[in-house]
């Protein structure tokens, strides 16, 4: 099978859905798709606004098997542990004291999905580092995550390597992950693809939108 990157377009590489059309088990975790990483934030990801169609699409199939996660910044500088801080000491204007409480909401397009939809917050870029959103899914029997929003090479790679570790199968939306670069969303695309080909499945919104049951 041959795949293809076209930069900057948010990712296309497609290889389809291998191992079948999701099944009942299964939940759309939407990372990070918030006010904060939109226009007029020093965070601004330029492509959110590009992805954001696809991803309330995939929104609108799953509304009760959404699951949106929120980046949540610390409150102040002491409270950011380890190397947070110095990732913190760069970017203090995104500190909670320092920035409007509404960028830490979903985008307006999103929000409209609560409460069917769930929020998942988290300190850090995985959402997985504390246990609790793998505890929920597993109560609630899933084992699939189909996969969007940002970033494709810094939040969202995370979310995916620790859903593989845990065994989930993922299912990443080329055309609904989004990323501040290029050339890293592509690097890391093509590394989804070609080192994790038995893990994780890449397709295209509308082809999985149409994916018969």
């Amino acid at each position: 099978m041959t795949f293809g990157t076209q930069p900057g377009k948010g990712g296309k590489i497609d290889k389809g859905l291998i191992y079948g059309p999701p099944g009942e088990r299964t939940v759309h975790l939407c990372i990070d798709m918030q006010r904060m990483f939109d226009k007029g934030s020093p965070w601004a990801v330029e492509w959110l606004r590009r992805v954001l169609p696809q991803v309330c699409q995939v929104v609108e199939r799953w509304p009760a098997q959404t699951v949106f996660t929120r980046f949540i910044p610390p409150e102040t500088l002491d409270d950011a542990p380890g190397t947070w801080r110095r990732y913190y000491e760069k970017w203090p204007q995104m500190l909670r004291q320092s920035i409007d409480p509404d960028w830490l909401r979903l985008l307006p397009e999103l929000e409209l999905h609560l409460p069917a939809a769930r929020i998942f917050d988290k300190p850090v870029y995985s959402p997985w580092m504390d246990g609790r959103l793998h505890r929920m899914l597993q109560e609630d029997g899933i084992d699939t995550l189909v996969m969007t929003g940002g970033e494709t090479d810094v939040c969202l790679l995370a979310a995916v390597i620790g859903a593989v570790d845990l065994g989930y199968r993922v299912i990443l939306v080329s055309d609904a992950l989004c990323s501040s670069t290029d050339e890293t969303h592509d690097a890391t695309m093509e590394v989804y693809a070609y080192r994790f080909g038995r893990q994780i499945e890449i397709i295209e919104t509308d082809k999985l939108l149409t994916a018969p049951a």
